[in-house]
């Protein structure tokens, strides 16, 4: 039996304590999966709560005025669909 890397108990237990890895492009859009085509939208709903809750938190105190600008959820290689962002709150 191999043993596994020594950080893979530590990153397991983080995902599932609720960790959020979100990566920007080069252009400040943010790529983060929120969730499956098994997934009810309740759980669709809490998981992009959860990611917009995460980036606003990291908000450096120095931007001033609307930090996000526009939302879109898509599939991997679907079509996207616009957020109201302002009516989420």
């Amino acid at each position: 039996m191999m043993r596994g890397p020594v950080g893979t108990g530590k990153t397991i237990s983080a995902a599932k304590a609720g960790k959020i890895e979100y990566r920007l492009d080069k252009t400040n859009i943010i790529c983060c999966p929120i969730g499956k085509t098994s997934f009810v939208a309740e759980k669709f709903t809490e998981n992009f709560h959860t990611l917009v809750g995460a980036v606003i938190k990291v908000k450096p105190a120095v931007v001033k005025g609307q930090y996000i600008k526009s939302c879109v959820i898509a599939a991997t290689m679907g079509p996207g669909i616009k957020v109201n962002y302002a009516k989420l709150g």
